[in-house]
């Protein structure tokens, strides 16, 4: 049996497995007498269009299953454990990790910090590449996983070991090199700290990254998050509007160099330091096709853009009273205090629109992790409750998806959207990230 069982949570209707009698609870032996790792296992063993599947059912039986399928067809399950292996931790200690600042008290599961190389693949998240092996890097190259996304902080090998705490994370840049001469998809981060890796350093940095165009595809430059909480911590400081102009003149410069032979910009400065520095965003143009919207790169400049392009689809003028009919007479949208002047400025235009509507900004400050952190995804209900107590809401709040952990409904610091809207005495809806949403929410256009 398998290290780790590999137990089916749920079987598709009308699936294959669910033809072949495969239920919840039963499971996973092997496929092709091959053992089962982690989804990547799975997923490539699973397409050829001939396979035996071992499965075990509840009482003990191992059925073999022989399956005749279209190549790259799925049999329809999901497990329990969606990796399918047990998640890896993070063995670095840097010196800008955003968890080491949060406070004591939170559920457990915002403490764990993972590096893992499969959740790049299937999340999207950024790995350090210190806790790879060689085997991790060739089970990437066999099964062509990508994009892998690469925590760079910097190439400069002493000051990545220092940044990182772990003398072994100069070493693990040299798997960038075995993905790269392999043909596999990459995208990069620099976490910027001031003082550190900014200034000279980070101009070292694009320029040994460059070496990796065209597998490399995108780096983003994001500042550093600093909250109150960082005593005994490494002394970081937050960077001024000064800082972030020379930032975005290096990261410009380096853009107006590589378009030209590469078809693309690369390097790419999240949206703060264009706020922090009072620059226009870019041109949608720049963005390379929003490769870094996870990080906070292009994400105002596309909610801008389907924002106008919502707006232009609009009814006819005919049409116009049956949307009056249904929209709300006053509302309230909740956000941080970076997208503030963005948001405001999309609400006046839907108010210039549709005269009856009074829509209020209001942007949240945030007190449980400092005034520092701007950005809404770090929003907490405490501090939305606290803010908005006494503020003429109207009937109904919006929020934007990314206040909520995944897939459930309550907010970091425990609080469920149930009780915001008891506290405020509101009902609230939730607004995922889209322009086009956030018109047809306020709309209520379905």
């Amino acid at each position: 049996m398998n290290k780790i069982s590999h137990v089916i949570k749920t079987v598709a209707p009308n699936s294959i497995a669910a033809e072949l009698g495969i239920e919840p609870g039963d499971i996973l032996l092997k496929i092709n007498d091959n053992e089962i790792v982690d989804i990547f296992d799975y997923q490539y063993f699973v397409q050829d269009e001939y396979i035996e599947v071992l499965i075990r059912k509840a009482d003990g039986d191992e059925w073999l299953l022989e399956i005749d399928k279209e190549y790259d067809e799925d049999l329809g399950v999901e497990f329990e454990n969606g990796l399918m292996d047990d998640y890896r931790s993070c063995h670095n200690k840097c010196i800008f990790c955003f968890i080491d600042q949060m406070p004591k008290g939170m559920r457990d599961t915002l403490y764990f910090k993972d590096d893992d190389s499969r959740l790049s693949f299937l999340q999207g998240n950024y790995v350090t590449l210190t806790n790879m092996s060689d085997d991790d890097v060739e089970r990437i190259i066999r099964y062509h996983l990508s994009p892998i996304n690469i925590s760079f902080q910097t190439t400069n090998p002493q000051l990545r070991c220092m940044m990182l705490n772990n003398r072994f994370a100069g070493d693990a840049l040299e798997r960038v090199k075995r993905l790269y001469e392999a043909g596999i998809t990459m995208n990069g981060q620099i976490v910027l700290c001031k003082g550190i890796n900014d200034g000279e350093e980070l101009e070292r940095s694009i320029s040994d990254l460059t070496a990796y165009l065209p597998h490399l595809e995108s780096v983003s430059v994001v500042p550093v998050g600093l909250s109150k909480y960082r005593e005994g911590l490494y002394p970081l400081e937050p960077f001024e509007k000064e800082d972030a102009v020379k930032v975005l003149e290096c990261i410009h410069r380096w853009q107006r160099r590589l378009y030209p032979e590469y078809g693309v910009h690369f390097i790419h400065a999240s949206d703060e330091w264009y706020i922090m520095a009072e620059e226009e965003l870019p041109e949608s143009e720049r963005y390379d096709g929003y490769l870094q919207l996870e990080n906070g790169v292009g994400m105002l400049r596309l909610l801008r853009e389907e924002f106008d392009d919502a707006v232009s689809k609009l009814p006819p003028k005919e049409d116009i009273d049956i949307i009056r009919e249904k929209a709300s007479e006053e509302l309230s949208i909740i956000t941080g205090k970076l997208a503030y002047p963005y948001i405001l400025k999309m609400s006046e235009e839907i108010m210039r629109l549709f005269s009856h509507i009074i829509i209020h900004v209001y942007a949240i400050t945030n007190d449980f992790f400092g005034e520092m952190i701007t950005v809404s995804g770090l929003l907490t209900g405490q501090d939305i409750i606290k803010q908005l107590k006494g503020k003429k809401l109207g009937e109904r709040i919006l929020l934007p998806q990314n206040v909520l952990r995944s897939g459930e409904d309550y907010f970091l610091d425990d609080i469920t959207i149930s009780e915001v809207e008891k506290a405020l005495q509101v009902k609230a809806d939730i607004v995922k990230s889209s322009g086009y949403d956030f018109v047809n929410t306020i709309l209520k256009i379905e």
